[in-house]
């Protein structure tokens, strides 16, 4: 797979190496991604934490092992999108290879998936995720990304709208005289007593995002369907008998 270009939008080779391994593998850990690469094992930790801190990979605990996989790749056309007048030209080149990178994506998946992002970029390749999907429910909202990334949300909500995803959004309470519906977005808000922590639920598709952005921003995705039915429901219990309009 020719993913060359990558290098238009400012990775490395030993990036573009790791990621490409990684595409190939699905999630691994360090030891296999040595192995594909030939890459010395502490260089290997320098490009991955690079890699995350771009939003291009996360990880998993399991079994006491750290697993490394890509996250979703329309993260890449995302970080295009920020820099448009930049990488037309990348943008046209990286959407012809996304097909072939996405089908190796979902290959190699396995069924119940979690994974973690961190920092800022870590952040936005989930919110990128979410346009692959119609609707998202929100728990505890309060336009935490619109406020510390304005430009990155302008963009991205244009691209929601003229995708039509909905919101279903249950804000903090003392956010009511301030929020005002954007287009495609259905509000309520919640007794006092939810506004603690800058701590927010999101779920869309089969996914359940825990969302920590206060001074450090930090996601954690639960991909499975009995999980983002059970939170569905509770948010359809705040949103019928708690929340006010």
């Amino acid at each position: 797979m020719a993913l060359e270009i990558l290098r238009k939008i400012g990775l490395s080779d030993g990036e573009i190496k790791v990621y490409s391994a990684l595409v190939g593998l699905g999630a691994s850990p360090l030891s296999k991604i040595h192995e594909k690469t030939g890459i010395e094992r502490r260089n290997i930790y320098d490009i991955l934490n690079k890699l995350i801190e771009r939003g291009l990979v996360t990880y998993i605990e399991e079994n006491k092992r750290r697993l490394f996989q890509i996250s979703h790749p329309n993260k890449l056309i995302g970080y295009i999108e920020e820099k448009k007048h930049e990488l037309d030209k990348t943008k046209e080149e990286i959407e012809k290879e996304m097909p072939s990178i996405i089908e190796q994506f979902k290959f190699k998946k396995p069924e119940i998936n979690a994974e973690v992002y961190r920092g800022t970029e870590g952040v936005k390749a989930v919110w990128e995720d979410m346009l692959n999907y119609k609707e998202a429910y929100w728990i505890g909202s309060g336009r935490y990304v619109p406020k510390k990334l304005p430009h990155f949300f302008a963009n991205w909500n244009k691209r929601r709208i003229k995708l039509k995803v909905k919101w279903f959004n249950l804000f903090r309470a003392e956010l009511i005289k301030e929020v005002k519906p954007m287009p495609l977005e259905y509000v309520r808000f919640l007794p006092k007593e939810f506004s603690v922590n800058p701590s927010v639920v999101c779920i869309y598709g089969n996914k359940t995002v825990n969302f920590l952005l206060g001074e450090d921003f930090f996601a954690f995705v639960i991909e499975n369907k009995e999980i983002a039915e059970n939170y569905k429901k509770y948010h359809k219990y705040l949103w019928d008998n708690v929340a006010k309009e």
